[in-house]
């Protein structure tokens, strides 16, 4: 992935989180949270034994991004490439979307407190739909989806799994979250809670094909080996071969998420479609 040197980046995007509440959505990749926990109506705290919320922000802490001011300055620290990726992503939803709402990217390490409970490093990836925040513990792309998943990682492949979770704050902006929240618990390859998840990647496919569309934007360009990257991400955190790498078998009755097949499947949609409204993964049952 190529970043446009002299774009402008907007490191105000990144920051905040709050604390309360009790109602998270992974995006959920991390095996222990896979295997765990349905992911619906459950803090990530109480799986991991962290349930108590505690307020970690105290006085206003300066933004470690504030420095992230134009494509070039990923050249100069690689962590603001995801100023970038939410930049990116933020505008095309900013102009795609009416009535879009900002959302932002957190980058925590260990731990943190969210309005959503207080959640470590181990549950990968997650939107909290309380604070309209995105939190990215950002070891988990090297120590998670490379070291255990077995993805091949890259720039495309991170910049996936966070379209992935701006995907969720579509999806709550639109009231689609709290409809598919209030059946329960719901799992299985045919299951709200998996079709919610795979329209989050068809979101993601629909951004990176129109990641370079806006000429302002950071990203300069996106090539055949992003795709491929982006792919095999998404394959990489199906439901079946997370089951098959840490239980040795396959049980699709508790996919909450989705198997490799069926988010290569939704995420190459919205890439091929580029359109959003090809994203209806309910009406097919996801599959």
């Amino acid at each position: 992935m190529q970043y446009n040197q002299g774009a402008q980046l907007d490191p105000s995007q990144m920051g905040g989180g709050g604390g309360g509440g009790r109602i998270a959505v992974g995006g959920g990749v991390s095996v222990i949270v896979l295997l765990l926990a349905l992911l619906f109506g459950i803090n990530p705290a109480d799986i991991l034994g962290s349930g108590t919320t505690t307020d970690q922000g105290g006085a206003q802490q300066p933004n470690p991004y504030a420095h992230c001011t134009t494509g070039a300055s990923i050249n100069e620290d690689r962590n603001c490439r995801f100023v970038a990726y939410t930049n990116a992503i933020q505008s095309f939803w900013g102009q795609t979307m009416q009535g879009y709402q900002k959302a932002q990217t957190v980058t925590f390490n260990s731990q943190v407190s969210t309005a959503c409970g207080t959640a470590t490093s181990q549950v990968g990836p997650f939107y909290c739909p309380n604070d309209k925040t995105v939190y990215l513990d950002t070891t988990f792309f090297d120590q998670i989806l490379k070291g255990q998943l077995g993805a091949q990682g890259g720039d495309a492949a991170e910049a996936y799994v966070i379209a992935h979770e701006y995907g969720h704050h579509i999806q709550n902006l639109t009231g689609v979250m709290a409809r598919v929240q209030s059946q329960g618990q719901p799992t299985g390859a045919n299951s709200a809670a998996v079709a919610l998840e795979l329209q989050a990647d068809c979101y993601a496919g629909v951004w990176l094909k129109n990641a370079t569309s806006d000429p302002n934007s950071p990203i300069a360009s996106v090539n055949q080996q992003d795709i491929n990257e982006a792919v095999d991400a998404a394959v990489s955190v199906g439901d079946d071969r997370i089951q098959q790498r840490s239980q040795g078998q396959v049980n699709p009755d508790a996919w909450t998420h989705g198997s490799s097949a069926q988010r290569k499947r939704w995420m190459a949609q919205g890439f091929t479609t580029g359109d959003p409204n090809q994203c209806n993964t309910f009406s097919s049952s996801g599959n």
